[in-house]
């Protein structure tokens, strides 16, 4: 006798995808048009995308980063959830203004999450940045509300990457419970390697430093103000890519083994390894673990040093016979 089952009605998460970002694809493709490469990365882009389409999805679940234009050190959160408004910031090409969202869904999602011993921060009218809206540009299809996710990446002291990949398969759990039969997906949007010239704010040690720090104590509401400066300083700071380490993270993840990563490196490791930019991949971490046993297909990696940062694209599918876990713990 066939066993009936219990999650057949309920919500899934169907397909994940992770995908580098940067603004420089859109404000210096003129620079690289000439160069295979770039078109790889943009390519993998629109396959990652067609897949979206094809998987016919009804909520996406964006995980990404903060690049201080929502966030401040006034308030640094580890994890947060959009639960209303969603403003982009619009910088550099990005979208601008409000995105399309479902509150019922994103407040269901960190009711789930604090079910599930994580403690978020919540916003009824979050501000992102190009963490989460170069996702909605190349990816998102038409329409398709999203769950914002932010994890923080750049104001350490930082979640743990182990602490990380616990809040993905919450994270995921609490997305196949909600109710309504629908067929979710999840974005992780940042990395791989690079470095930005993002100081520790505990210790500044030049004034370019100290210009940071100022920023990110004083920007909430003004951040314009900066971005001159800022800009400048970030487009000229040489490149920093290490392609074997982004190597041996795809061919992890991709074999869902998103464990190994914590495994074979610490937090400190990322860093020395992948730079500073590097911890953006906690947000491929949460989405591995967020579609659990997945594995996944390569769909494109270029290493960019005009955009500063090893460009990668990938789609994950879960293991069909994986088993899930929708209920709350005790």
């Amino acid at each position: 006798m066939t066993t009936p089952n219990a999650n057949a009605s309920a919500s899934d998460v169907v397909i994940g995808v992770g995908a580098s970002h940067t603004t420089l694809m859109n404000t210096r493709w003129a620079e690289v048009d000439h160069l295979d490469r770039a078109h790889a990365f943009r390519d993998g882009l629109g396959r990652a995308r067609d897949e979206l389409v094809s998987a016919e999805i009804d909520l996406v679940a964006i995980v990404g980063s903060n690049h201080f234009r929502g966030f401040w050190l006034d308030l640094m959160p580890a994890f947060t959830i959009g639960v209303g408004e969603v403003i982009a910031a619009g910088e550099h090409g990005t979208p601008s203004g409000p995105q399309p969202v479902d509150p019922t869904a994103a407040i269901a999602v960190a009711n789930g999450l604090v079910s599930r011993h994580f403690d978020v921060a919540f916003s009824t009218e979050l501000h992102v940045d190009h963490g989460i809206s170069h996702a909605i540009q190349y990816l998102v299809p038409d329409g398709v509300p999203v769950v914002p996710v932010v994890i923080n990446a750049f104001a350490p002291p930082l979640p743990t990457l182990a602490r990380t990949i616990d809040f993905g398969s919450a994270l995921g759990d609490s997305l196949r419970a909600l109710a309504g039969d629908r067929r979710i997906a999840v974005i992780a949007t940042g990395g791989l390697s690079h470095a930005l010239p993002f100081p520790d704010w505990r210790a500044p040690d030049s004034d370019d430093d100290d210009f940071f720090v100022e920023s990110w104590k004083n920007g909430r509401g003004n951040w314009s103000q900066y971005e001159q400066r800022r800009r400048e300083i970030i487009v000229n700071s040489p490149p920093d890519i290490n392609t074997d380490f982004d190597a041996a993270l795809l061919d992890d993840l991709t074999a869902g083994r998103h464990g190994a990563v914590v495994d074979r490196m610490t937090d400190d490791d990322l860093v020395a390894q992948a730079g500073n930019g590097g911890n953006e991949v906690r947000a491929w971490l949460a989405m591995s673990a967020a579609t659990k046993t997945a594995t996944g297909e390569v769909l494109a990696y270029s290493a960019m040093p005009e955009w500063l940062t090893g460009m990668a694209v990938a789609s994950f599918r879960p293991h069909p016979d994986r088993a899930t876990n929708t209920e709350i713990p005790e």
